[in-house]
């Protein structure tokens, strides 16, 4: 009995030493690369998600379901259903909101430099320099990358954590603004290039 508990410890002590090998800290510049090439030949997708956000003027957290598209180089469209409907379209740096329930529309301009052609623009090539304004953190664990965004200009907007596989399966996404709201999303049922068009992303 007692060979076979030192057999299973040093077991143990192998996997555990294993997995935590394998867990490094990366530079901004490999981790923007890792992105880059986890999506190289994604031209769109779609997928499942879940959203959790915590208002700081609240205790308990909002949740709901709903579904996110996506389409190079730059739209980017979220539907939350009932008890928090909305619908959120992201057209670059522009972005409009609708809460259908409560027939509110609102529009918005992000600073140039949080727009997503500039991003995708600037991944479509391998990255051999960090983009100017954002301080960018990265590590592996295992095949599961975790990015770290940061824009040193102060907006709205903290902190952006970006959570995906090395195969190209986004996995989780963490927006933290200046007024202590936080946001977090996970995403499931990915399905890429499946042929989007301009008529899937209307908010009406």
């Amino acid at each position: 009995m007692t060979a076979r508990i030192l057999i299973f410890l040093s077991l143990l002590l192998y996997f555990s030493s294993a997995s935590f090998a394998s867990d490094s800290s990366l530079s901004g510049l490999e981790g923007l690369e890792m992105l880059r090439k986890a999506f190289v030949g994604m031209n769109d997708f779609t997928a499942e998600i879940t959203q959790e956000k915590q208002l700081s003027l609240m205790k308990r957290k909002m949740v709901a379901s709903g579904e996110v598209r996506f389409k190079k180089p730059d739209t980017f469209y979220m539907e939350l259903y009932s008890p928090y409907a909305s619908r959120v379209l992201l057209k670059d740096n522009s972005l409009t909101l609708k809460l259908p329930s409560e027939g509110i529309r609102q529009k918005m301009t992000l600073p140039p430099e949080q727009g997503l052609s500039r991003w995708f623009k600037f991944l479509d090539r391998p990255v051999k320099v960090l983009p100017e304004g954002f301080d960018i953190r990265a590590e592996r664990r295992g095949g599961t990358i975790f990015l770290q965004i940061s824009p040193l200009k102060k907006g709205a907007m903290k902190e952006l954590q970006l959570v995906f596989q090395q195969g190209g399966a986004l996995k989780r996404l963490v927006i933290e603004e200046n007024n202590r709201d936080k946001t977090v999303i996970t995403f499931s049922n990915m399905k890429k290039n499946t042929g989007l068009s301009e008529k899937d992303f209307h908010l009406d």
